[in-house]
């Protein structure tokens, strides 16, 4: 037999509109890449269930003698220590910075200095140094010349991170994200395993509460960052809004949190907790209450692709008093958003995000994020 032709293959997609046959094909990737997560969150499932070890010190660059200190009490050592000797940070400053350095404390505080440390500073210095150093400025904005030899002030220590995972899970689940966090500058990240037991969520956002206070209490710091999934993101919310949890955390980001309930298998309402979770809830309802005055900064991810939310919507935040803002991802399922690159992207974006910028209107904006 002699073949004359060969049919190309062609799948049966395209016999769909053009934009189902899209869809078809993003939830048949969105699908595999779940279960290619489950498969490895399984393998890794184990090692989450433990709590995890507490490494005291809130600072953890910085000596023991410079972690009871104020920035305002480090930045004003920092300035003075290449004259009064009382700390080791100018010690261990190259010379050519700890010249430059001096001409501009001779410009910023009165002439105490010896006369030969200015001399020797001003001979030093570049003319573009000394031109263009004025009074009234910044010591550290005094001449471009010695900008870049001028030692640096230590950056704003950003707030610990705490993750909180969802229902019937553990902290495991935010391996890739944490690794993530602490690559780009966050340095205190934490994780909080809560029963997979637990039958109530208001008991879960108390002992949410007790733990926020000793991590507080434990890094000197006044307020903390919280990125919650799934369940762990409706626990966070409900500690922040009903339990005064908003003097403590600055910014809430979650990750396909039924904000609103989600009617997703309704053979599980046999566990109470996932009743708690429906619409019209109790739990539900207490979160659409006024909330005047939070100071919490909200920030929702949600995917079009979620088979957990039902509907898709429920997980935005919708709330008249919360200053909140629902970022859209295209292309994922529930899972893949605490494990994403591109999802962990925009939550460092947003825990890095300036709230001074951000203003009132951020409640009104609306961000979108395609990772697929």
């Amino acid at each position: 037999m002699k073949v004359t032709r060969t049919l190309p293959f062609r799948p049966r997609c395209h016999l769909l509109p053009a934009r189902l046959a899209g869809l078809s094909i993003a939830l048949l990737k969105a699908t595999a890449l779940e279960l290619a997560i489950l498969a490895g969150h399984l393998l890794l499932y184990p090692s989450g269930i433990l709590p995890e070890r507490r490494h005291p010190g809130a600072l953890p660059l910085l000596s023991s003698q410079d972690a009871a200190l104020t920035p305002a009490e480090l930045a004003e050592l920092n300035g003075l220590g290449d004259h009064a000797g009382h700390t080791d940070h100018a010690a261990h400053a190259a010379h050519a910075a700890h010249a430059t350095h001096s001409t501009q404390v001779d410009h910023a505080q009165p002439p105490t200095l010896p006369h030969k440390a200015t001399h020797d500073a001003t001979h030093d210095a570049s003319p573009d140094t000394t031109r263009n150093a004025t009074p009234d400025a910044p010591a550290e904005l005094k001449g471009m010349g010695g900008l870049a030899d001028a030692p640096r002030l230590p950056a704003p220590e950003k707030p610990p991170v705490l993750l909180l995972h969802g229902f019937i899970d553990n902290r495991s689940i935010f391996v890739l994200l944490r690794r993530s966090l602490a690559q780009h500058g966050r340095q205190q990240i934490e994780s909080l395993n809560y029963s997979p037991l637990t039958c109530d969520i208001r008991t879960a956002a108390a002992l949410l509460g007790r733990h926020v206070e000793e991590l507080c209490e434990r890094t000197g710091q006044e307020r903390i960052d919280i990125v919650g999934h799934s369940l762990g993101g409706l626990i966070a919310r409900y500690y922040v809004q009903c339990l005064g949890g908003d003097q403590r955390v600055r910014m809430l980001v979650t990750l396909g949190t039924p904000h609103a309930g989600t009617r997703v298998a309704p053979l599980a309402d046999a566990h109470p907790i996932v009743r708690q979770m429906r619409p019209g809830s109790s739990v539900v309802e207490e979160l659409k209450r006024p909330a005047p005055g939070c100071r919490t900064r909200f920030v929702s991810f949600w995917s079009d692709l979620d088979q957990l939310m039902v509907p898709l919507e429920t997980a935005c935040v919708d709330h008249a008093d919360l200053l909140a803002q629902n970022v859209r991802v295209t292309g994922i399922g529930h899972l893949a958003l605490p494990v994403h690159p591109a999802v962990a992207t925009g939550i460092r974006q947003a825990l890095d995000a300036d709230p001074t910028r951000e203003g009132a209107h951020a409640a009104d904006s609306v961000g979108g994020l395609t990772v697929a």
